[in-house]
């Protein structure tokens, strides 16, 4: 199926509106990721609260929510792979989440929070977009 059928398949579907949902659950996790950033610059003084794990973490998050704003964004007008990809990614970013929340130790409990608000958006997307209405309207 090529992206033009699909977008035939979702105009004016239940589809189009879960993937509108989608999309604004990804741009709360971006907003989050964004605010987190800041949270670090501005704790950086702060060894206890930022380590060099919550840089990376931090950054890592950042990137896959604008890479994630972009799959919802081409998914939402059509595009097959933008929705595999969104589906994939989500996906491993919560199963991701989950093992950062449940290790001990490795981020502080700030991070970890913040890593389970994460989740819960996240686990929104991978419900929605492995969901019979948005599955169907991508099927071949």
């Amino acid at each position: 199926m090529n992206a033009k059928t699909a977008n035939r398949n979702i105009a004016g579907s239940e589809a189009r509106a879960a993937l509108g949902t989608v999309k604004s659950l990804v741009t709360c996790y971006l907003v989050l990721s964004v605010l987190t950033l800041g949270a670090i610059v501005l704790m950086r003084n702060n060894p206890d609260l930022v380590t060099d794990a919550v840089w990376i973490r931090g950054s890592i998050v950042a990137v896959t929510a604008f890479l994630m704003l972009s799959f919802a964004s081409g998914a939402a007008k059509g595009n097959p792979r933008a929705l595999l990809r969104l589906r994939l990614v989500s996906a491993i970013m919560v199963v991701v989440i989950a093992v950062i929340i449940a290790l001990p130790g490795g981020f502080p409990t700030w991070m970890k929070i913040e890593q389970a608000v994460c989740g819960v958006l996240l686990l929104g997307v991978v419900g929605i977009a492995n969901g019979k209405r948005v599955r169907s309207a991508f099927a071949k």
